[in-house]
């Protein structure tokens, strides 16, 4: 018992540090409510192991036992370098970043295709990332670990993809079949509970204990954040908000099944019904396809309109839904598609507002953060640096036992 109370300490204070980025040693017990000896003996741990170390403190005071002046403890960004990529529809995005969470190298490349196997995806992401590394000065043996995001019904815990748009297969292990094309560990999540990790450290919902992600890119995803920590289900399977059903017997979905409210929302099913109405639009930009429908809409074109509008009235009513459920206190869209306004427009908000339980207090915030393909990539890179962190306490514990 004492030993599983210590190893929970020591991932609590990595934690609290990460969070804080900089934090006296003193403030790390009042934030935790853990011992000061224990931090104290946990820190030394930790700057042992060369996962922390020492800064001079933000303040100017001096501890007056010692007359010296205080310092912080902040996260080691030599400790461990990762990389993260993210899975976009026709598009390969990686970020190599170290361990404080400082980026120190991009890129991203057209795919050859916007479905692999799960073997070819392996060979294009290790070019990929040779490439990468090469652009830094930089090799495979500098890397401790792959973070990969990838939309789709995603089993974090075994690395296994169910589904996935961006695979030709079902049922994949992919992080095995990925770790053995790089010979590093990967570790594989839902693309958008990636977002919601990087939120969590670093982005608005970093000042939140309850939120959650909406993602809007070629389909629609969610990560939830419940009380600081990513749910994502027993099975892996949680958080589909894209998957959940506005219509009985409805329109195809790319996952198979019928009536999913991407199905109503996502660039495909606009582009789909506007293409049943006779709309033609060129697409010099498979990826900007979307953009002329768009314009046709805000222009007055009938058809186009009613289109949109229908979209923006699913999307409201799934907003609702997932409040009147969750009651988060925030709500992030996030995701490349943020460019365009049409799912987070006033008059969509306001018709989730409308749809929501009316009691005597406001309603969520929902706010939008445009993150481009690299941002989410830096998302799988934050989960990679999660997962290290965890390794590096297995041995802390190991080393202790010992």
């Amino acid at each position: 018992m004492a030993k599983e109370q210590r190893e929970r300490s020591r991932r609590t204070i990595l934690d609290a540090i990460r969070r804080a980025g900089r934090v006296a040693r003193i403030d790390l017990a009042r934030s935790t409510g853990i011992s000061q000896a224990t931090v104290t003996t946990i820190t030394a741990e930790l700057l042992h192991q060369g996962m922390i170390c020492e800064v001079a403190s933000a303040d100017d005071q001096r501890d007056a036992r010692r007359g010296r002046p205080r310092v912080d403890l902040a996260l080691r960004g030599a400790a461990h370098l990762v990389a993260g990529v993210k899975v976009a529809n026709r598009a390969l995005s990686i970020v190599l970043m170290d361990f404080a969470g400082k980026i120190v190298g991009e890129y991203t490349e057209r795919l050859p295709a916007s479905r692999l196997a799960a073997t070819g995806l392996a060979r294009t992401l290790k070019q990929a990332l040779e490439r990468t590394l090469d652009a830094s000065g930089l090799s495979f043996a500098d890397l401790s670990a792959v973070g990969l995001g990838m939309a789709g019904v995603v089993d974090a815990s075994r690395g296994f993809v169910y589904w996935s748009p961006s695979l030709t297969e079902r049922n994949q292990p992919i992080s095995a079949i990925v770790s053995a094309e790089l010979g590093l560990p990967v570790f594989t999540d839902n693309d958008a509970n990636l977002v919601a990790v990087a939120e969590m450290y670093f982005g608005p919902g970093a000042a939140y204990r309850d939120f959650i992600v909406v993602t809007i890119e070629a389909g629609v995803g969610m990560g939830i954040v419940l009380d600081g920590k990513l749910y994502r289900g027993t099975r892996g399977c949680g958080a589909e908000f894209g998957h959940t059903k506005v219509q009985l017997d409805g329109a195809k979905c790319r996952c198979g099944q019928r009536g999913c409210l991407e199905a109503y929302v996502a660039d495909y099913a606009l582009l789909r019904e506007a293409e049943s109405a006779g709309l033609v639009f060129p697409q010099a930009d498979a990826d900007k396809a979307i953009g002329p429908l768009l314009t046709a809409a805000r222009d007055g074109n009938a058809k186009a309109r009613h289109i949109v509008d229908h979209a923006g009235r699913i999307f409201a009513m799934g907003l609702a839904n997932l409040i009147n459920i969750f009651d988060p206190q925030l709500i992030i869209l996030a995701g490349e598609r943020m460019q365009f306004d049409h799912l987070f427009a006033e008059d969509v908000l306001a018709d989730a507002r409308r749809s929501i339980v009316q009691i005597d207090q406001p309603p969520p915030e929902i706010l939008s953060h445009k993150w481009g393909d690299l941002m989410w990539a830096g998302g799988a890179a934050t989960y990679a640096i999660d997962k290290v962190a965890d390794m590096s306490l297995r041995e802390i514990a190991a080393q202790n036992a010992a």
